[in-house]
């Protein structure tokens, strides 16, 4: 049912994608701000208490309704929850309309439109940046983009669907995500802030939540690009014993398609009223071989992007027949 669930929704995504300021996110932002303004005391303790509640809430509310939907309705409205809340957690469109217009920007030599997009998309100033570290952050953003909206959910989504735990997981990973970049963003653009220790504790909680869907996602794009320069940069990188882990999904995709990535500041946070998607900090060590971007990279990563999610779809129809079968 996983394959089935996932195979629809991003065919749903694909054919009508959600906007940017869509019911769905705009819910979450709301829910997310409660929790902080009514059980935010400024405590560690408090800290665990306000994220548990904000991430755990929505996380066990579509684990219910999945589990009433099995049991009165039957498994195929169960595996309708599962693609509509696949639809709002994962997809590609979401963020590629950036990534493309970007891109139609510089293949059109209008590298002033392209800075400007870029520069809206990240909230950075890249006025002084030559034309590769341009491509550089648009392919570094872009990457870490994908594993937020794709590559990650799959594999939160998959482990707990196994289990019995529908699409909990996916709910989970994308909440625990936005929570880490939103109360941050909310403290430097409202009145009032997020306390520091909440700030930390859903930093802390994001790394432990993406810890694992961020090394299969390295280990995914090893197998479907370079896998030896790959593992190499994953090497390069823990020698510099940082545990970020957008650093390791880019030196994991530098060595995969052999071009230098990293050496930027891969800070993806967006402002309040975006969709989740981005990471919240990181601060890449850098891979030190490779070429360096250029345009035609930028299809090298999106060849690459794409082979991962046909990987994907076909190991989750693989373990879908095995037990059919078994």
């Amino acid at each position: 049912m996983s394959f089935i669930s996932v195979l629809f929704a991003l065919l749903i995504e694909q054919a009508r994608p959600l906007g940017p300021r869509n019911r769905a996110h705009a819910m979450l932002r709301a829910w997310v701000r409660w929790s902080a303004r009514n059980f935010d005391a400024g405590k560690s303790s408090h800290g665990w208490l306000t994220w548990g509640f904000a991430v755990g809430a929505p996380s066990t509310a579509s684990l219910v309704i999945y589990w009433l939907l099995d049991v009165t309705l039957g498994w195929a409205m169960a595996l309708l929850w599962s693609v509509a809340v696949l639809y709002v957690t994962l997809g590609f469109r979401q963020f590629s309309f950036h990534f493309t217009q970007i891109r139609d920007a510089l293949a059109d030599g209008d590298e002033g439109l392209a800075c400007d997009l870029l520069a809206r998309w990240q909230h950075m100033d890249v006025r002084e940046l030559p034309h590769s570290e341009i491509v550089r952050n648009v392919i570094e953003h872009s990457v870490i983009a994908a594993h937020r909206h794709v590559f990650g959910v799959l594999a939160w989504f998959s482990v707990l669907a196994a289990f019995g735990f529908g699409p909990s997981g996916a709910v989970m990973y994308r909440v625990g995500e936005f929570v880490a970049r939103y109360w941050r963003n909310d403290t430097k653009h409202r009145h009032q802030p997020v306390s520091e220790a909440l700030q930390q504790t859903a930093r802390n909680a994001w790394h432990l939540i993406d810890w694992v869907p961020a090394r299969i996602t390295a280990v995914s794009f090893a197998v479907v690009g370079s896998f030896e320069e790959a593992m190499d940069g994953w090497r390069q990188h823990q020698r510099h014993l940082d545990d970020d882990n957008d650093a390791l999904i880019l030196a994991a995709t530098a060595g995969a398609v052999n071009i230098q990535l990293g050496k930027t500041s891969a800070n993806l946070s967006k402002d309040d009223d975006k969709p989740p998607a981005e990471s919240t900090t990181a601060t890449p060590a850098g891979h030190s071989t490779g070429q360096n971007p250029e345009l035609a990279h930028m299809a090298v990563i999106v060849g690459l992007v794409w082979r991962t999610v046909v990987m994907w779809i076909l190991l989750l129809a693989l373990l879908t027949l095995a037990r059919l079968l078994g």
